[in-house]
């Protein structure tokens, strides 16, 4: 028997079905907040994350230290730390082979600043998106191998069997998190909890967490030989920023290295992000939110539609004036993202709805579709639909594309599979993500085929999903004590998101932010107001529904925060959904 939806919202203004805590939860909720006299709205985030009464305290405060797992867990992790050493004492000529991404920017950053501190140089290698593509390649990794004695290919590798080999004479050492096929490259160590041979326990790392490992791995077989290892708690900001870009699941240990790395990131001691928020005019504390929307597309921007090799350089500086001339040349090359992404976006959501956007999958290809905003744009059709979604561009008769999931699916795999079909020319990525190459006339075949592949895991049954609800509040609960109880449950984002809270039966009055966006103020009679933004309200029903509402009263429904301007603070909505009452 379906339970009754939340304030009776059968259909919101979004389509959706509200829906609350079970009376199990809810059960639990109360219970908990009797024995640790914390907040009934806390003790309900915490229930709805599995968190028992008496593990709420250790949650709330999580101690890396405990969470950390062994990396000697990683198959080949110890072979790879040892060869680091071995490079670093013999003074060996060390190169760095890595992604054009966050993830893959602050994985060589990692190893550079690691590097330095032992008084060892490394030589960057990010290949350019457009001539290159993702990877290791063939002359890339000769060409290398004939100047340095140990590569490290970071956020990639682990399906380069053709140009791991063609580094003939040196040592490769792969520390990735891409899925793996059934037979490894010929390095001297892939390191990827994704192997086909691994139990998937640490599979939601991203590539920056493998690296780090790897170093406290290093840092514990230096002190076994008398030795001290650089600082590493002081590196967490640049796992922080890679997991929140990789768009990891922050659970776990996720969770707790990104605590601790945005607590680094607020000491603002690293040049380059500092130089980085300030363009960006980052003027609050370092949120997931700043590290996914503020810092990391400028990280990207380099590798997008710049020179590939520009975000790892920011990160990795200890020079305050280049990080002021990287940044700012990365601010300027992610304006210049924004405007093509714009154009790009516009003719693929056309295309897909021309397509139809009902069934398990959404894509679109275009010629000359840049193919460092295809990703972006595959992410936009995706929340626009709910569907999984791949964009491609056209060059050459060769498409270029990335392919972007729904929670439940693992599109990674279904890429794989379509590789392994022969019906792209590679392919690979992880559950959420994937790149792909095609050729042009097998676009539609390889798309049907990726469409039946991911139906028969969900995709695209039913409507729209419902707005799960973490409970109900009054406007006068509202406060900022709350909300500061409530982020101790955080950080919130990927697979961990911030608690919803539904208003219910509130008088609002609504006024148009531009041409996209809603600001309204809303109170339930009783003497406490609040207001609420809806960015890009009317790119769906919700903003004409509340701009056309006139008197009518709505239960709302959305994420509580802080918004500071100005030097003054107040808790607003971050409005997601409305009903009429």
């Amino acid at each position: 028997m379906t339970a009754r939806a939340f304030l009776n919202v059968e259909c919101s203004a979004t389509g959706r079905r509200w829906v609350g805590p079970s009376d199990d939860e809810e059960r639990l909720a109360e219970g908990m907040a009797q024995t640790t006299r914390l907040p009934l709205p806390l003790c309900r985030t915490l229930v709805r994350r599995g968190v028992a009464a008496g593990d709420a305290q250790t949650y709330l405060a999580p101690a890396l230290r405990d969470l950390l797992p062994d990396p000697l867990t990683l198959k080949d992790m110890g072979r790879a730390a040892t060869r680091l050493l071995h490079a670093v004492k013999a003074r060996q000529r060390i190169a760095i082979f890595a992604d054009y991404d966050v993830d893959g920017g602050a994985s060589a950053a990692l190893l550079i600043i690691w590097l330095r501190a032992l008084g060892r140089p490394a030589t960057l290698y990010i290949p350019d998106r457009i001539d290159e593509g993702y990877g290791p390649n063939v002359p890339a990794m000769a060409e290398l191998a004939r100047a340095h004695d140990l590569i490290l290919c970071v956020d990639c590798g682990t399906l380069s069997h053709e140009p791991i080999a063609a580094a003939k004479g040196t040592d490769v050492v792969v520390l990735d998190h891409h899925l793996g096929a059934e037979t490894l490259p010929p390095a001297l160590a892939v390191v990827n909890p994704n192997r086909q041979d691994e139990d998937g326990a640490l599979g939601h790392l991203c590539a920056a967490s493998v690296v780090f490992l790897l170093l406290v791995e290093a840092n514990r077989q230096m002190r076994t030989a008398g030795a001290t290892g650089p600082d590493l708690m002081a590196l967490l900001d640049l796992v922080a920023l890679a997991t929140v870009a990789d768009v990891a699941p922050l659970l776990g240990v996720n969770r707790a290295l990104v605590r601790q790395g945005l607590k680094v990131m607020a000491r603002r001691e690293r040049p380059g992000l500092v130089a980085l928020a300030d363009v960006a005019r980052m003027d609050t504390a370092p949120s997931v939110y700043a590290l996914g929307f503020l810092l990391g597309p400028r990280v990207n921007a380099g590798g997008r539609i710049g020179q590939a090799d520009l975000g790892a350089r920011l990160l990795a500086t200890d020079d305050g004036r280049e990080a002021v001339a990287l940044a700012t040349r990365l601010d300027q090359l992610n304006t210049e993202r924004r405007e093509i992404e714009g154009r790009v976006r516009e003719e693929a959501l056309a295309q897909a709805e021309a397509r139809g956007v009902d069934g398990p999958l959404v894509w679109a290809a275009g010629q000359g579709w840049h193919p460092g905003v295809v990703g972006i744009v595959a992410a936009r059709l995706k929340e626009a639909t709910g569907r999984p979604a791949v964009v491609i561009g056209l060059e050459n008769g060769i498409g270029k594309g990335s392919a972007r999931s729904v929670s439940g699916v693992d599109l990674g795999a279904a890429i794989h599979r379509l590789a392994d079909e022969g019906l792209l020319i590679r392919g690979g990525g992880h559950r959420m993500a994937a790149g792909l190459t095609v050729a042009e006339d097998q676009i539609p075949a390889a798309m049907a085929r990726l469409a039946e592949l991911l139906a028969r895991q969900g995709a695209g049954a039913g409507g729209p999903a419902d707005l799960r609800l973490d409970g109900l509040l009054m406007p006068s609960a509202a406060t900022p004590a709350l909300i500061e109880q409530i982020e101790a449950a955080g950080p919130f984002g990927a697979s961990a998101p911030a608690p919803r809270f539904a208003f219910a039966d509130q008088a609002v009055q609504a006024r148009r932010m531009g041409e996209n966006h809603l600001r309204i103020s809303f109170g339930d009679g009783m003497g406490a107001k609040l207001e609420a933004v809806a960015f890009g309200a009317f790119d769906s029903p919700l903003g004409p529904a509340l701009e056309a509402g006139g008197i009518a009263r709505f239960h709302l429904a959305g994420r509580l925060e802080i918004n500071t301007w100005g030097g003054r603070s107040k808790v607003q909505l971050r409005l997601e959904d409305a009903a009429r009452v």
